[in-house]
């Protein structure tokens, strides 16, 4: 039954895996929405095999890293590999280049969250890579067609280096890991919430619109904070005294 227990979250993050494998030979042959939406299905997965894995008290140090190495592909090399073909390989070797950018921030991330360790769950340093990679994801899936004119091309591309250079970054973005899945919820929050994914899943704009707020969040937050002369460290320090 433990060894059980132990191969259930490995199977999510074989799936996430998968998806990823499958969402960058999709994109290779031109099938955009669906390399898409193979991304966003593995940030799906790998929201749950973490959780399952901490609900089951299964977590180890080889699932850690097994999920780290599955996230490099699923959220660095399909995501690059679906914006060069989507649209950056009009741009010949920049857009080659943007695209490797792309991965290498991903994996920078990775590594700086592995050796960093979760010292703070509410908070990640830096845009996690599976929000990065649902962003240009859900770009895809809204519009669909790939860019036809240089002007969007352009646009295009400096949306992408902006999610690449988010995932390096020393922003804090809300982490949601202290959303308690054991906690009971009366059925007026259980619609909402049900309601809202609902949205997310069949509406492409609105996953577009939630991804980019998420995006953007963090810079926002710490715009604020610096308009109110303090750091995201004092107003932690505001928090926990609170």
């Amino acid at each position: 039954m433990r060894r059980g227990l132990y191969l259930v979250p490995t199977l999510f993050t074989l799936a996430n895996l998968f998806c990823g494998f499958l969402a960058l030979l999709w994109a290779a042959d031109g099938k955009y929405v669906w390399s898409a939406i193979l991304i966003l299905v593995a940030g799906i997965l790998d929201g749950l095999d973490g959780r399952i894995a901490r609900l089951t008290g299964t977590s180890s140090e080889f699932g850690r890293q097994f999920d780290s190495l599955a996230d490099l592909v699923s959220f660095g090399l399909a995501p690059a590999c679906l914006s060069y073909f989507w649209s950056l390989r009009s741009l010949d070797r920049l857009g080659l280049g943007l695209a490797f950018l792309f991965l290498v921030c991903a994996g920078l991330r990775l590594a700086r969250f592995n050796l960093a360790g979760a010292k703070d769950r509410k908070h990640f340093v830096g845009l996690p890579s599976p929000a990065g990679a649902g962003a240009l994801a859900a770009a895809v899936y809204a519009f669909e067609a790939s860019p036809a004119s240089g002007g969007i091309t352009g646009a295009w591309a400096s949306f992408h280096v902006l999610v690449a250079l988010l995932m390096v970054s020393r922003f804090r973005y809300r982490s949601f890991k202290d959303f308690d899945l054991r906690r009971r919820r009366s059925l007026g929050q259980a619609i909402p919430l049900a309601l809202a994914l609902w949205g997310l899943i069949f509406s492409a704009p609105l996953l577009l619109i939630v991804s980019i707020g998420y995006l953007l969040s963090a810079p926002l937050q710490s715009l604020r904070w610096k308009l109110k002369g303090s750091s995201w460290s004092d107003a932690a320090g505001e928090r926990g005294r609170g």
